[in-house]
């Protein structure tokens, strides 16, 4: 692995999340794409051609995706369950948490930062809830900096899917 490359840490779904969406674009979206410029072709006069331009420019997006996932794959460190423990978080493990200030819980999965997704409670091991909880223990108080100042949680559980 090359020093510029960072190593992206997914888990066992993560990885195939990204190997399903890169089949899909190589296998389907190619072709779908490739079949569109075809018949943009086929209308003539290319420099006044809307669909031909717009087809070209997904075919873009999609070539770039393919590479990027291409590359994030080729840097993966899959995170197995044996690696994990419910005594401390670290990627892969799902944490609830108590917040100190408004005595909410909310439960947060610690992902690599390829797989986070907010929407799902799925938060980046790079974000700084993520950052601050990685390697504490069931009953720590972390504080975190955030944007609004600092939010303190008090880890209640610890689970290993």
């Amino acid at each position: 692995m090359k020093m510029t490359e960072k190593e992206v840490i997914l888990t066992a779904a993560g990885l195939q999340k990204l190997e399903e969406e890169l089949e899909q674009l190589k296998t389907v979206k190619r072709r779908e794409v490739a079949q569109r410029i075809k018949e943009a072709i086929s209308y003539g006069d290319l420099s006044e051609n809307s669909e031909y331009e717009e087809a070209k420019n997904e075919q873009a997006f999609i070539e770039g995706r393919i590479i990027t996932l291409e590359k994030m794959l080729r840097n993966a460190r899959v995170i197995s369950g044996d690696e994990l423990n419910t005594g401390i978080v670290s990627v892969g493990s799902t944490v609830k948490v108590k917040d100190l200030e408004f005595d909410e819980e909310m439960e947060f999965k610690i992902v690599g930062s390829a797989e986070s997704d907010p929407t799902q409670n799925k938060i980046s091991n790079e974000s700084p809830v993520g950052l601050a909880l990685l390697g504490k223990s069931k009953g720590s108080i972390v504080d975190v900096n955030v944007p609004a100042g600092v939010v303190r949680y008090e880890i209640l559980d610890i689970k290993v899917d």
